[in-house]
């Protein structure tokens, strides 16, 4: 069982996907978008990091930027499904800044479970 911080301005979204992991065992707080996401930062710990990119206010970019500053060895995962750029542009950048995975959207259930997974076990 991991501690997960999930991302995402989408209220379905962010429910289903805490509903997936909690399925298997995780213990997940949500936020919905990234300065929430450091609010919930600096009253918990977390083993993951699992954000959207495109958000309002702090963004998914700004967000990863801050977490590499703040706690660098906490492993984000990156999700898009894209927004005025396209979602490879965003996803690569992401990366480029010290996402360990990325997810474009829509993705399956099973793909966040085996990032999940495997940026805890690296």
């Amino acid at each position: 069982m991991a501690r997960v911080l999930l991302v995402d301005d989408e209220a379905t979204v962010l429910e289903l996907l805490k509903t997936v992991l909690e399925l298997d065992e995780h213990e997940v707080t949500t936020a919905r978008d990234g300065n929430a996401a450091l609010a919930a930062m600096a009253n918990a710990s977390f083993d993951v990091i699992v954000t959207d990119i495109v958000m309002p206010d702090r963004e998914g970019i700004g967000l990863i930027m801050e977490i590499q500053k703040l706690k660098p060895n906490i492993p984000i995962i990156a999700m898009s499904g894209g927004g005025r750029g396209s979602v490879t542009d965003y996803l690569e950048m992401a990366a480029l800044l010290g996402a360990r995975r990325t997810l474009s959207k829509p993705f399956s259930t099973q793909e966040l479970l085996d990032a999940v997974r495997d940026v805890l076990a690296s």
